[in-house]
């Protein structure tokens, strides 16, 4: 929500603006790739938790509101677990050790629970979870291990008999590819869901209830993402990091997935213009990271060798 606007005419604050970069940076954060012992766990029906989870919380909430509670305490123990994941495994670049930088984190969320401070760390818990639950999305419904190697190395090419990026036929078989078809599918259902309940005015009630709802007294609210006043859904942010974890999945540079983190910022500004309509004051962030989607792959992905392939992506290990 804008709170004010420091463009004059156009309906943007900079605390709506901060969190639309957030959202933007979190489709260039995620790596590809499943730990092994999960691969069992493997499936496409992981896809339905997008579209799913949207209207089971709505509907949950609107029955129950007194279960905001418990999803607030679910957010303050799970959020910081998995966004020390995301800094020791589900990120470009990720490091082990970087893991621990959550501590203080969390600490300081705490502390400046109410102040700028305390926004601003909370922020970075919830934004840097979703990263992790996005890659892990991503490898279940997809079947890529972290094992297979980097694209087009020996090792991979002997595992999975994939050379590069040319090989097209490879690329069209390999199950990562496949199976994130069914994620991006399930991301625009997950949008078109939440732009009718915006728009019906559905969702306004129940987001509401659980964004108010406090885990214990001076405890942070990790269910959402806020700065000052400006908000957005977990699903608003999440999707902007599946959308990257689809790409990475895939195969495409990293080059790629700043381009999408690009093109999600701009869609978010064009889109936010409906501030402008005195009777639209909620918007689904989703949308724009839907049509980026689209624009990126469409329903089915790249072909191999377009915008910045990079090669395969992982492939499960095995005989």
């Amino acid at each position: 929500m804008p709170v004010g606007s420091f463009l004059g005419f156009l309906p943007y604050s900079w605390q709506s603006v901060l969190l639309d970069v957030v959202q933007s940076l979190l489709v260039a954060l995620p790596a590809a790739g499943l730990p092994v012992f999960l691969q069992r766990f493997a499936g496409r029906i992981w896809s339905l938790i997008m579209p799913v989870s949207i209207v089971a919380v709505v509907a949950g909430l609107a029955v129950l509101p007194g279960a905001a509670i418990t999803l607030t305490w679910l957010a303050l123990i799970a959020v910081p677990l998995l966004a020390a994941a995301t800094l020791g495994w589900g990120m470009h670049g990720a490091r082990p050790g970087w893991a621990l930088a959550t501590v203080p984190l969390l600490a300081a969320a705490i502390a400046f629970e109410g102040e700028t401070a305390g926004d601003a760390t909370a922020l970075a818990l919830t934004a840097l979870s979703c990263v992790a639950l996005a890659r892990l999305l991503s490898g279940v419904v997809g079947g890529a291990t972290d094992g297979a190697g980097d694209p087009g190395s020996a090792d991979t090419v002997a595992r999975t008999g994939y050379g590069g990026a040319g090989d097209l036929g490879a690329a069209r078989r390999s199950p990562a590819i496949g199976g994130q078809s069914w994620v991006r599918v399930a991301l625009v259902a997950m949008a078109v869901i939440d732009a009718i309940l915006v728009f019906s005015s559905a969702l306004q009630g129940p987001n509401a209830t659980l964004n108010a709802a406090v885990p214990a007294e001076q405890l942070p609210r990790l269910q959402f993402v806020r700065f000052e006043g400006a908000s957005m859904g977990y699903g608003d942010v999440f999707v902007a990091a599946v959308l990257g974890a689809v790409l990475a999945a895939e195969g495409a540079s990293r080059r790629t997935q700043w381009a999408a983190a690009g093109a999600v910022f701009v869609a978010s500004l064009i889109f936010s213009l409906l501030w402008a309509f005195d009777s639209i004051r909620t918007l689904p962030a989703t949308v724009p990271v839907a049509v980026v989607l689209l624009i990126f792959g469409g329903f089915r992905g790249w072909p191999a060798g377009w915008f910045g392939r990079r090669g395969s992506p992982p492939a499960a290990s095995g005989p």
